[in-house]
Order: C-alpha cells, then sequence, then structure tokens
C-alpha cells in the first residue's frame, strides 16, 4: 500500500505527535513541518477523503487503521534505515535525511531483505557479552 511521499511523511508526523501530544492538530503538523497551516489543511483534506485520518469537531486529527498502517510501515523504514546507516558511520544528521529519502523510494521486498540482512548481521549487545564469553 503505497501512497505518495508528501502523505506519507504527513502521517508519519501524525504518528510520531500523536506518542508526545495528548491530541493532534493541523497547527501542531504545520509547526513539526515547518509548513504553513494553509498547506497543512490541504493535505489534511486529501487524507480524510483517502480515508487516512478522521478529523473531529474540535478539530483533533487521527489516524484510521489504514492511515495508522501506512504511518507505521513507513516511521519503521525511517528507523531501521537511519539506524543502519549511522551504525555504518554516517553522521545522524546525513543518515537521518538520507532515510527520509530512502524510506519512500524502497519496494517493501527489498526493505524486507535489507531489514533481515541487518537483524541477522547486526551483533547486538547480548551478543557481544555471549562471544565475550565464549
Amino acid at each position: 500500500m503505497r501512497h505518495n511521499k508528501s502523505s506519507e511523511d504527513y502521517m508519519e508526523t501524525i504518528l510520531i505527535l500523536s506518542r508526545k501530544l495528548p491530541v493532534v492538530r493541523s497547527i501542531d503538523i504545520a509547526v513539526e513541518l515547518n509548513f504553513s497551516k494553509p498547506s497543512v489543511s490541504v493535505a489534511m483534506k486529501h487524507l480524510r477523503e483517502n480515508g487516512c485520518i478522521v478529523v473531529s469537531q474540535a478539530g483533533f486529527i487521527t489516524l484510521t487503521d489504514k492511515g495508522m498502517e501506512i504511518a507505521t510501515s513507513v516511521y519503521e523504514r525511517h528507523q531501521v534505515l537511519s539506524n543502519w546507516l549511522i551504525s555504518l558511520g554516517v553522521d545522524p544528521k546525513t543518515a537521518t535525511e538520507d532515510a527520509c529519502e530512502m524510506e519512500h523510494q524502497i519496494s517493501d521486498e527489498s526493505f524486507q531483505a535489507m531489514k533481515k540482512f541487518i537483524e541477522e548481521h547486526t551483533i547486538t549487545s547480548d551478543k557481544k557479552e555471549e562471544k565475550a564469553a565464549d
């Protein structure tokens, strides 16, 4: 289930803000993304029309199940890719920016293969302790 980069970024931002704030409003999204309120309002209209968000009478924005699925997927891609790039020695700011571009372009098949490879080949602190004990 792929959407355009802008829509995915908005849904990811709503997800992130919903974890930090009691409610998410258009102004919160505008401030977070440094976008104008009218631009955010237009985007919210499109997300609402596509069944990705619900906006209450009070203006509170909530992701629908469909929106949550998309936002969670994009957020996971972002986290996995940025953390992997950082572990490779990429500057965190650059890694985050690059991950933001990559998360929208990579296919599900390629992402899952990368994620599996990263999980299998990343030495966690638990694995390091086990190797040290051997």
